[in-house]
């Protein structure tokens, strides 16, 4: 392949050119991207000698706000080429940052091996960034390799954060062996006494798997090696697990057990794992209890506490005591966060008052609180179920004109009410226009439409869709193609089946 020849001939030529050029490496066997246009902010350097030399900060900013791994490859080694200019920690940090966003592991190889020659002097959250990356795409034994590279390339020995973040990485990816040979590594070769840090990632390990027994052996081992201590947060991972085990009641005992034996005063986060535990359970009443008991004793609840009150009475359908908290937190003087409004919406919406979650959209712009595509499609969703699809896609209209960022449930959500009010003209039309914008429908839901469209006596539409569909790669359904090559033979049009048998073969 050409990317691997190109990274080759660049540790071949090493020796004998500057350490800070990497070859613009050709990540596929696809045609090159288009050159930057004119008006690019890097073409006056390569086109003028003269200009304004580019600092270590501005390349920064280039690279990190370029979309394509290739063009932020190219400003990397652009820079290289000024006098005087040799890359540091931080340019080297947001280049590999890009190229792991952009899964060019490759090239992050081609630029870490570099990186092993280079004098600079490098810092460890370089590869802790590349080790949450590589165990977001399950690259665990990649997650292993960057820990090990702190020693090789920042030659310096990993710190407990680097230890407790491997270890953690792997736990919460389900890589027990693999974390229980990290540790007997750090153990034996790297000095490791673990601190309460570590045991407290193994006491997450057993709660999040259900084993509270475990979880508990664990802290008796903390307060055993006299090393460590189990702090609150040991505490609150046990009470929400505990909660989550539905033994309330256990859970509270070991909340006095913390304060009145291990004299650990809770926080607003302690807190919180209470009231959403309540609220899990139903006892939204007893969740209200926990604020007030939170302000006779002098920690004031915060904006999460109240979120989480207010969730636990919008399970339950409590829209009154929900606009209640709604208005405390506004009296207090806090401010409600993007999940607090959205909350509140979609309980409005719930309820049928839609009318009510739009002023409240409104409110929340209004405060300078940002909503989310959540937000929105919790009010997409509450007009298409009662039935205000005109209202709903000239919302959906308006807020792209305001460049409000949609998700592809955006989209789903007045399709799929489309189609179920068998306003199917407008679905396809509709579809159309998710198509210009690269959204796709969900597999049940075309599938669907084409169903409908065939059994409503749209026949010719419904095969166009299908057809279309074929051709991005989509399968439909066995049913789907049952259902359109009956309605084409009812219609007689015989040529059409045999061409829609031989595509189904195909």
């Amino acid at each position: 392949m050409r990317f691997r020849a190109s990274i080759i001939n660049e540790h071949r030529r090493f020796s004998s050119t500057s350490r800070s050029w990497i070859s613009p490496i050709c990540f596929t066997e696809k045609k090159k991207p288009d050159p930057p246009p004119e008006s690019s902010i890097f073409s006056p350097m390569e086109t003028n000698p003269k200009t304004k030399f580019i600092s270590h900060d501005f390349a920064v900013n280039l690279i990190k706000r370029e979309r394509d791994p290739q063009r932020a490859l190219d400003m990397f080694n652009k820079v290289s080429q000024q006098k005087g200019f040799n890359h540091n920690n931080a340019t080297y940090s947001v280049i590999l940052d890009n190229l792991v966003r952009h899964k060019k592991f490759e090239a992050v190889d081609a630029i870490l091996h570099l990186m092993k020659y280079d004098t600079c002097r490098f810092q460890e959250g370089v590869f802790l960034n590349l080790m949450k990356h590589f165990s977001r795409f399950d690259l665990h034994d990649k997650v292993i390799e960057m820990f090990n590279l702190i020693q090789v390339i920042a030659r310096v020995k990993p710190s407990l954060n680097a230890i407790s973040t491997c270890l953690n990485l792997l736990i919460d990816s389900g890589e027990v062996d693999l974390a229980r040979k990290f540790l007997l590594y750090a153990k034996h070769h790297l000095g490791l006494q673990p601190n309460t840090c570590i045991f407290n990632i193994l006491v997450k390990h057993h709660c999040k798997n259900g084993d509270i027994e475990s979880a508990f052996r664990v802290v008796e081992e903390m307060k055993r090696c006299g090393i460590s201590y189990p702090n609150l947060i040991t505490y609150s991972t046990l009470m929400d697990c505990l909660f989550v085990n539905s033994r309330s009641k256990e859970a509270m005992e070991l909340f006095e057990d913390m304060i009145s034996k291990e004299r650990i005063s809770p926080d607003p986060v302690t807190f919180n794992v209470m009231i959403n535990g309540f609220c899990r359970a139903g006892e939204v009443e007893r969740a209200k209890m926990i604020i007030d008991f939170m302000k006779k004793n002098g920690c004031n609840p915060n904006v999460y506490n109240y979120s989480a009150l207010m969730n636990g009475f919008c399970k339950e359908g409590k829209i009154q005591e929900a606009k209640q908290i709604f208005d405390e937190v506004k009296e207090t003087g806090l401010k409600l966060d993007t999940v607090g409004y959205t909350t509140l919406m979609n309980c409005f919406c719930r309820n049928g008052q839609i009318d009510e979650a739009i002023e409240l959209l409104g409110e929340m712009k209004a405060s300078g609180c940002r909503a989310d595509a959540l937000t929105y499609n919790v009010i997409l969703r509450g007009l298409s179920s009662e039935g205000r699809l005109k209202e709903a896609l000239q919302m959906l209209d308006q807020w792209g004109r305001e460049g409000v960022h949609l998700n592809k449930g955006s989209y789903r959500i007045i399709l799929n009410a489309l189609c179920k009010n068998g306003q199917l003209e407008k679905a396809v039309d509709f579809l159309s226009l998710m198509s210009k914008k690269g959204v796709w429908p969900h597999h049940a839901t075309w599938n669907e439409l084409v169903v409908r469209l065939c059994g409503s006596g749209n026949t010719e539409i419904g095969v166009r869709v299908l057809t279309g569909f074929l051709g991005l790669g989509f399968k439909p359904e066995p049913e789907s193609w049952e259902v359109v090559i009956e309605s084409v033979c009812k219609e007689r049009k015989l040529l059409h089946v045999f061409e829609l048998l031989d595509s189904l073969v195909s």
